[in-house]
């Protein structure tokens, strides 16, 4: 016992000197990240499912008759590797995996395990940047003397910013493509239109409209194909407009798809609907140019003021206050007077 306590002691007192006084959690910390490292494996461990063959079987069989289906984007060894782990990957709860599929299909991440890598970047992410976060702390401890605050800061700062950083990739991905889907929505309309009015059928109209806009606007040429592709395979009209509304999330596409829902409902020309639908798209496009151009003026009175007014202020100012610090310091005690 004696001989325990004594080895005790002097691990510790070789541990504060060489890492400073708080050496000792630290370590305890690092032990215990790399024992959650090296027994997550085990836990993750999913038992060999007997279908799983069976699925295997099949998948292999139809591949070499020529009909299987095509991986789609994303949906490869990847993806395999991490069935595995499915369940501790994937929310368990139906709405938040609703919630994340769809914000993943509006940022263009279409792929069948695009939730599944989403939330491996965010746990792998986290779990690196608390690693080098936590050989910081270490690093912190040899050289100085921080504080208990500072080395816990620099151990779960970096781990929350690893986790947060593909929620942040996504949601910026997202942004970018809704105002994408935004500009270029007004311009799809109206060659939808003049396409409909020569005697093309929507569906062709859909077509060349994605062909024609594909170089300037990406994102909509893919949504507009992927409806185009949806209607050739038989897909119900309206469930097809719907999906569209729904992955590209913009209010624009949610009106444009409920017009033409009740124009083919009620019987009307589509010409006439898209005439009036494009025609209310261009108005609304120019009142949003026109709202950004209104607030530029508000925008630039912060910088106008800061870039101005010190200047002005040291010119109109700084004369009189150098005379009055010369005529302080002579009438100081060391001056003529």
């Amino acid at each position: 016992m004696e001989f325990v306590t004594s080895l005790f002691t002097s691990a510790n007192t070789w541990l504060t000197e060489n890492f400073g006084d708080l050496g000792p959690l630290l370590i305890i910390g690092v032990l215990g990240m790399f024992l959650v490292l090296l027994t997550l494996p085990i836990l993750l461990k999913k038992e060999k499912d007997p279908f799983d063959q069976l699925r295997n079987d099949a998948r292999a069989g139809a591949k070499q008759e020529g009909d299987g289906p095509r991986l789609r984007r994303g949906n490869g060894a990847r993806g395999n590797k991490l069935d595995k782990y499915s369940s501790f990957l994937e929310p368990q709860d139906e709405k938040a995996y609703s919630d994340t599929r769809l914000k993943l299909l509006q940022a263009g991440y279409r792929s069948k395990d695009a939730v599944r890598t989403y939330h491996f970047l965010q746990f792998l992410l986290g779990i690196a940047f608390l690693v080098l976060g936590a050989l910081y702390a270490i690093y912190a401890s040899a050289t100085g003397e921080p504080s208990l605050q500072a080395l816990i800061g620099s151990v779960l700062i970096p781990g929350i910013v690893g986790y947060m950083l593909p929620k942040y990739w996504v949601t910026k991905r997202q942004q970018a493509r809704q105002e994408e889907i935004t500009n270029g929505f007004p311009d799809s309309l109206d060659m939808m239109l003049v396409c409909v009015e020569a005697g093309q059928s929507l569906d062709q109209a859909i077509i060349r409209v994605s062909k024609e806009i594909k170089a300037g606007y990406p994102a909509l040429a893919e949504e507009y194909e992927l409806v185009a592709n949806e209607m050739k395979a038989g897909k119900d009209k309206t469930c097809v407009l719907r999906d569209m509304s729904e992955r590209a999330g913009v209010p624009d596409v949610a009106s444009f798809v409920t017009v033409l829902i009740q124009s083919a409902s009620f019987g009307t020309s589509i010409s006439e609907a898209l005439r009036v639908f494009s025609a209310e798209m261009r108005d609304k496009r120019i009142m949003r140019a026109e709202e950004k151009a209104n607030t530029l003026p508000t925008k630039l009175t912060l910088a106008t003021m800061m870039l101005t007014v010190p200047p002005l202020l040291i010119i109109l100012i700084g004369p009189s206050i150098y005379d009055i610090a010369v005529t302080l310091s002579d009438f100081s005690p060391g001056g003529g007077f």
